[in-house]
C-alpha cells in the first residue's frame, strides 16, 4: 500500500508538472486519471489556485447592493460593475452564483466580475432566494426580475439591452439556463424592453433533473421542495433541456469527466439537443476534471479564452 501511494504522489506530481510552467490558455489543461490523484495533488498544493478574493481596481466602477426587488419584506440586491471610462453602452453579462441553490453569496463570483468588467463589458451579480426559504421556481422568478430591472435601468449604468449573456456555475448555471430557455421568445417585459438574452455560459450546470442522478439527489428534492415520486412534473417543469427550442440563445458549455456532482453527460446532452435544434452550441469537455473545477487557475484560464471568443462572436457583434 505504501509503495503505491507513493508511486500515484510520483505520477501526480509528475502529471501536473510546477505552477510556474508555461501554460496555454486555449488548450484544456492536463486533468487527472482518478478523483485519488486529484485529491493528492490538491493535497500537496499542486493545483495553483484561482484567486477568487480580488480587489476592486482603481479603473473599475462598483454598484453594490442596489435593490432591485422585495419580497415578504425582503429585500434582494444586484451588484454591478464597469470600467470608469466607459463612455458608451456597452454588452452586459450577468453572472449567477452556485452552491446547490441552497447556499452561496452574489459575491463568490467577484473574479468572473472583475475580470469581465476590464474586458470593456458591464458585468452583474443577482442575491436570489435559497432554497432554505423558498422552493423553486422562486430562484427562477427573482432571476427574471433582476434580469428585467437590469435592462429597465439600462441607461443609468451604460448597459446595451439588446446585448445581454447569462452565465453561472454548477446551481448557477442550472439558473441561468431556465431563465435564457424559457425566455427565448421575442416577447416583451412590463417596460417594452425584450425579455430574452443573446448568449449563455453554462460552467457544469445540472440541464435535466429528470435523470436517475437528479431525482435522487437530496439537494434537489431540497429545491424543489418534494421527491420526483411526489412531484414529476415540477423536476420536468425545473429542467432547462426541455424548453430548448430554435430560438434559444447561443449555449457555450464547460464539463469536467471527473464531475461526481453533476455528470458531465448533461452538459453533452445539453450540447446535442441544441444542435438538433439549430442553435450554435459549444461544448467543451475536460477530461480528468471534477466539479468546481475552475477553482484551478489554469481551467479558470481556459474557460475565459474560450469564453471571449464565443462573446465576441454571439455578443458583442
Amino acid at each position: 500500500m505504501a509503495a503505491r501511494i507513493v508511486f500515484l504522489l510520483w505520477m501526480v506530481l509528475l502529471f501536473v508538472g510546477c505552477k510556474s510552467n508555461q501554460y496555454d490558455p486555449s488548450l484544456p489543461p492536463k486533468g487527472f486519471a482518478n478523483n485519488i490523484s486529484l485529491k493528492i495533488a490538491y493535497t500537496l498544493g499542486a493545483i495553483e489556485p484561482t484567486i477568487t478574493k480580488v480587489a476592486i481596481p482603481a479603473n473599475i466602477q462598483e454598484h453594490k447592493n442596489l435593490v432591485y426587488k422585495t419580497i415578504d419584506t425582503t429585500s434582494l440586491k444586484l451588484d454591478i460593475y464597469q470600467p470608469k471610462a466607459l463612455k458608451k453602452d456597452a454588452p452586459l453579462i450577468i453572472f449567477l452564483h452556485g452552491g446547490a441553490w441552497e447556499k452561496g453569496r452574489k459575491s463568490n463570483v467577484l473574479h468572473y466580475l472583475i475580470s469581465y468588467a476590464q474586458k470593456g463589458y458591464v458585468t452583474a451579480t443577482v442575491q436570489y432566494r435559497l432554497s432554505g426559504v423558498a422552493k423553486y421556481p422562486a430562484q427562477l422568478l427573482d432571476v427574471s426580475d433582476a434580469v428585467e430591472w437590469l435592462k429597465s435601468h439600462a441607461k443609468e449604468y451604460n448597459i446595451d439591452a439588446h446585448k445581454v449573456a447569462i452565465a453561472g456555475g454548477s446551481a448557477g448555471a442550472h439558473l441561468a439556463m431556465q431563465y435564457a430557455y424559457t425566455h427565448s421568445s421575442n416577447t416583451m417585459d412590463s417596460n417594452g424592453l425584450p425579455s430574452n438574452v443573446q448568449a449563455v455560459v453554462n460552467i457544469y450546470g445540472p440541464s435535466d433533473l429528470t435523470t436517475e442522478i437528479a431525482k435522487n439527489e437530496k439537494r434537489v428534492h431540497r429545491f424543489i421542495g418534494k421527491t420526483y415520486e411526489e412531484a414529476p412534473e415540477m423536476y420536468k417543469e425545473a429542467s432547462p433541456i426541455l424548453y430548448v427550442n430554435k430560438n434559444s440563445p447561443p449555449t457555450i458549455s464547460f464539463h469536467g469527466t471527473l464531475d461526481e456532482l453533476v455528470p458531465y453527460s448533461q452538459s453533452k446532452k445539453l450540447h446535442e439537443t441544441l444542435k438538433t435544434y439549430g442553435v450554435p452550441s459549444y461544448y467543451h469537455e475536460l477530461k480528468g476534471w471534477p466539479h468546481a473545477m475552475d477553482l484551478s487557475a489554469k481551467v479558470f484560464s481556459y474557460i475565459q479564452y474560450h469564453t471571449d471568443i464565443f462573446l465576441e462572436k454571439h455578443l458583442k457583434s
